[in-house]
């Protein structure tokens, strides 16, 4: 297998259609390699891997397919220039430890989806540029050692990430709770307005029928009424 990653690593044509037939491999180190990305299918051929080291590279985006690796414990993105994390990156709900450290500019925020990475323990965020972490955040239950150093966080405040994981658990929680409790405070207020619309506007369609049933009253009445006395010099000329 070691043989065959050197020959994948040295292969000047890294592509899509790259022979990832290691479908028994458990660990795959391709750090130092001047790789500027990482072939889409990637994640289809390395099933059973459960160690990836792809740091000191050039990588501007992650495949969607690395989140087939469903036995993945470990995986080292550092110093490269990743923009982000795939969407679907919550599958790999095996992750132990990742390593997204020092993609400085280029790396900016983290999808929500983070939050599904239920068995992850260690996150090193440094030296980014994350303003804030996803709301959901605080669900990273195992999570116990956790890097923000050198980001312009706002959220949470710097102060509260220097405390560690737990405290920042602590806050993203509690915070996702008022933005829960803020919402549906939100929707009850709208239903509340709705039914006084409502209210409002039965009584209105109830004035306006009264009142059209009353002008038809009246008209009827005066189309119905006692007829004018004819005049008896008529009656006499008849």
């Amino acid at each position: 297998s070691f043989g065959y990653f050197q020959l994948l690593c040295s292969w000047s044509g890294l592509n899509d259609k790259s022979p990832f037939f290691c479908s028994s491999l458990v660990e795959l180190d391709a750090s130092f390699n001047n790789l500027t990305f990482l072939p889409n299918n990637i994640g289809y051929g390395l099933l059973n891997l459960e160690k990836l080291s792809i740091q000191l590279n050039k990588i501007h985006f992650l495949p969607s397919s690395i989140c087939e690796m469903r036995s993945l414990r470990y995986l080292d993105a550092h110093f490269n220039e990743l923009h982000g994390l795939p969407q679907v990156i919550g599958r790999m709900t095996k992750l132990e430890v990742l390593n997204l450290s020092s993609n400085f500019n280029d790396f900016t925020e983290l999808p929500d989806t983070i939050s599904d990475l239920t068995n992850l323990r260690e996150l090193d965020l440094s030296n980014n540029q994350i303003r804030a972490l996803p709301c959901t955040f605080g669900r990273l239950g195992k999570l116990v050692k956790l890097n923000l150093d050198q980001n312009p966080l706002i959220v949470p405040p710097i102060e509260i990430a220097n405390k560690g994981a737990d405290a920042v658990k602590d806050y993203m929680s509690k915070k996702w709770l008022d933005i829960i409790t803020e919402e549906q405070r939100r929707i009850n207020l709208e239903a509340s307005n709705q039914q006084g619309q409502m209210g409002w506007l039965s009584w209105g369609t109830s004035l306006v029928s009264n009142a059209i049933s009353g002008v038809s009253q009246s008209v009827g009445e005066y189309l119905s009424g006692p007829k004018a006395p004819r005049d008896p010099y008529l009656d006499q000329q008849l």
